[in-house]
């Protein structure tokens, strides 16, 4: 399989990467392009003067996003768990 080189720009700084194919480059793009936005956001609405302050804060609203969701995910996960533990429970009281 061959491998695809891609350019993504951060902040101003230009990235080679090498993806594996057209999906997983159009999500490195979809990425670069979220983290843009979000730096021109908290640029806009934060006196924040140094690029590697703004990244940290982008990193975090990225981490922090994604555990939030495997905890959400996790939850859901345990009550979905719960409940088939209770139908399986009934059902074996009725056979």
């Amino acid at each position: 399989m061959a491998k695809l080189k891609v350019n993504v720009v951060i902040a101003g700084r230009t990235y080679p990467l090498t993806v594996q194919n057209t999906e997983e480059e159009e999500g490195m793009r979809k990425a670069a392009k979220q983290i843009n936005e979000l730096i021109a956001k908290f640029e806009q609405n934060y006196a924040v003067s140094d690029k590697q302050d703004v990244l940290a804060m982008c990193a975090l609203q990225f981490a922090s996003k994604q555990q939030i969701n495997k905890i959400f995910s996790s939850n859901e996960e345990e009550k979905a768990l719960q409940q088939i533990n209770k139908l399986t429970s009934l059902l074996d009281k009725h056979l």
